[in-house]
């Protein structure tokens, strides 16, 4: 069971961070590969335009606005909006994600035993919505969280403008100076479990298009453990290399170092964790590969996740072991909240806040210029922060 929260350490500071909700969309990095929408995904007129030719509601906002969804009872069928079939990659990717939300939410509580997740379910005026599902107080799990979303808008101009400066032509197809419409699906999670000798874990797996025939693949799964176990990263990053191998025998190598890079928090010269996988802008390809890819990436998150959580979850820790996860914790926050360019495009672009802060644990503690012991558990595991290892 969970130490007592540390009450008289003056150099201290324990942050409450409650009610919040996770990032769905990390924002694109890198370069794109350019190519015309996957078959099967034409884009039809809107409702809007097909009732109402002079309606001049803008149907793709660049800022959607943070209280325009709209809280209803039941998931639809599908949130995707104007799209031909069931079997346009917008559609199939909803679907995907919709079956694996279910999947590891029932692997999750299983685990915990006692925690169940709550479900929030919203839609926008303009199309898209989400399925939110968070627990919060559980057995093994002080918070986790699992949420869908899609998202229809138009990307801000200092994102197209990055990208640009990037090499990614993300106005293709636009009239310079033009917003760019896009459509964005994607399904996210952060795991944080009470035992300080159990991981934290975090997932991303998204599909986007735009209106000027742009589409690609992104997503990754890390871990962010407060002590280290060799095995444990050993298991977790296999799975994963295991996959990559299966499609694509370089992926490993150039998606590990992409999420050693991506996950780096710049002002403390350390990463949030120790990695995983982190791909984006993946288009270079025939779309059902990248579809397939994601596809076993995301259902493979339980198999390198579960059993660490299980063999860790009643382990024995002190107090000050406690405080060390939490101080970890706080890394996450600063990552989160200054870097993570998911967070930051929600944020610009007015989604939904629960969902975008979701990540964010419940506590988490800041010590005035905290340093490890030489040679202790913690000063081993800051190493691996500091310079990242091969694990597989």
């Amino acid at each position: 069971r969970e130490a007592p929260s540390p009450s008289s350490r003056p150099p201290s500071l324990l942050i409450m961070v409650k009610g919040l909700t996770l990032a769905l969309l990390v924002a694109s990095a890198g370069a794109f590969v350019h190519s015309s929408a996957p078959k099967g995904s034409r884009v039809l007129p809107s409702r809007a335009t097909v009732e109402k030719a002079d309606d001049k509601t803008d149907q793709n906002p660049v800022n959607i606005g943070w209280d325009t969804h709209v809280a209803i009872d039941a998931a639809p069928e599908t949130l995707v909006r104007g799209v031909e079939g069931n079997e346009s990659m917008r559609r199939r990717f909803e679907a995907m994600c919709r079956e694996a939300q279910n999947a590891i939410c029932a692997e999750i509580e299983a685990l915990d035993g006692g925690g169940k997740f709550q479900e929030d379910v919203w839609e926008r005026p303009n199309g898209g919505g989400g399925i939110s599902r968070v627990m919060a107080g559980g057995d093994v799990f002080e918070k986790a969280g699992c949420s869908l979303s899609v998202v229809y808008g138009a990307m801000p101009p200092e994102a197209v403008a990055s990208a640009t400066e990037r090499g990614a032509d993300r106005a293709k197809g636009m009239k310079p100076g033009e917003k760019v419409p896009f459509f964005a699906c994607g399904l996210s999670s952060v795991m944080h479990p009470r035992n300080p000798m159990a991981p934290t874990m975090h997932f991303n797996y998204r599909y986007f298009e735009t209106d000027g025939g742009v589409w690609w693949f992104g997503g990754g799964t890390d871990i962010t453990p407060a002590y280290l176990f060799e095995e444990d990263m050993k298991h977790f990053h296999g799975t994963y290399k295991e996959i990559c191998d299966k499609h694509d025998k370089e992926y490993y190598a150039k998606f590990k170092k992409w999420a050693d890079d991506y996950f780096l928090i710049k002002h403390r010269g350390e990463t949030r964790g120790l990695g995983g996988i982190f791909f984006d802008d993946q288009n270079d390809k025939d779309p059902e590969e990248h579809f397939a890819f994601s596809q076993e990436c995301l259902n493979s998150v339980t198999k390198a996740y579960v059993p660490l959580v299980a063999k860790r979850k009643d382990s024995p820790f002190t107090q000050l072991q406690k405080e060390w996860q939490l101080m970890r914790r706080g890394r996450y926050v600063e990552f989160n909240l200054v870097y993570d360019r998911g967070t930051v495009f929600g944020l610009k672009t007015g989604g939904r806040i629960e969902s975008i802060l979701m990540s964010l644990p419940e506590t988490a503690r800041w010590e005035y210029n905290q340093s490890p012991e030489e040679g202790s558990e913690e000063a081993k595991i800051l190493e691996c922060f500091k310079n990242p290892r091969e694990w597989a």
